[in-house]
């Protein structure tokens, strides 16, 4: 009679160091990627890198030939030398940019608020309802952001003259009410807005305008956070038609930088003192809020 042996089954060793399952998960993904795999990013990084030098040179240009001597202004050094305060104490003698710096945060505040209160409405009536002719009216309202501002400033000047709103900054806010590129924006988010939610909220007794303010405005705070600091900036950095508007020279940071350009000669160094006084609001802003518009282009991104 022949006897069958049934060995124990054998216990599970300790693992060494070198032993292939001894890392984490995820080491053990890492040593299995291919190495041109690590490699295929470097060409992206390195354009990456190269933009992103190309786009900060201009604003440390900026900061460079500010803090330069006036008789150096026009020095291509690279390096600013000898620091010097000599440009910003001429422009804090010369402007009131303090009152300018007030002026021009409010009206890039009304213009902000007031494009997102109507791209809110908007683009919530785009996203909610289907109703005749709406592609169309949305690709109408869409082409206006395609239509140069120069066809509509001369209409958009003799009205404002006509309404009395010169050197006001009521003028430079009423033409602009609107902006196509946030209500496309808000557009995407919300075509992405699980529709349950809205037809619960119906089913409660909510109706579309407290539908709009009570549920879908507060999911949507990174993104109006984010489209708010943009809309902000585009105002902030707007020149042409607050210079039309305004013809007063203390009325403005824009309009005041203007003021170091004349016939006799461009004062190079203190433009480039005042640019950097006013630009500085803008990055205390975009530093504080920048997990908004982050967390804004991820959002979009998911469905």
């Amino acid at each position: 009679m022949a006897f069958i042996t049934i060995a124990p089954p054998a216990q599970p060793g300790p693992l060494s160091a070198d032993s292939p399952a001894a890392g984490t998960g995820k080491d053990s993904a890492r040593h299995r990627l291919p190495d041109w795999v690590a490699w295929s990013v470097v060409p992206s990084h390195t354009l990456l890198i190269v933009l992103a030098l190309a786009s900060i040179l201009p604003v440390y240009w900026m900061f460079v030939t500010a803090f330069r001597p006036a008789s150096e202004a026009l020095s291509t050094n690279p390096f600013p030398g000898p620091l010097s305060l000599e440009n910003f104490q001429y422009v804090l003698g010369t402007i009131p940019i303090a009152g300018m710096l007030a002026n021009t945060f409010g009206m890039s505040l009304a213009l902000a608020v007031s494009q997102l209160l109507v791209a809110i409405l908007a683009s919530y009536g785009f996203a909610r309802w289907d109703f005749m002719g709406k592609k169309v009216l949305y690709l109408l309202f869409v082409g206006s952001w395609l239509v140069p501002f120069q066809v509509t400033m001369i209409p958009n000047y003799l009205l404002v003259s006509q309404m009395g709103l010169l050197n006001t900054v009521t003028g430079v806010v009423l033409p602009q009410l609107c902006s196509a590129f946030a209500v496309m924006m808000l557009r995407q988010h919300l075509e992405a807005f699980p529709k349950d939610l809205l037809d619960a909220s119906q089913m409660d007794g909510r109706s579309s305008w407290r539908t709009l303010w009570e549920v879908v405005v507060p999911n949507l705070r990174p993104a109006l956070a984010a489209l708010g600091i943009m809309l902000f900036i585009s105002a902030w950095n707007e020149y042409l038609w607050p210079s039309l508007i305004m013809q007063k020279s203390d009325a403005l940071i824009q309009v005041g930088i203007r003021g170091f350009l004349g016939a006799e000669g461009n004062n190079w160094g203190a433009i480039m003192a005042a640019s950097a006084l006013a630009c500085l609001p803008i990055f205390l802003i975009y530093i504080f809020l920048q997990r908004y518009v982050v967390d804004a282009f991820v959002r979009s991104g998911l469905k």
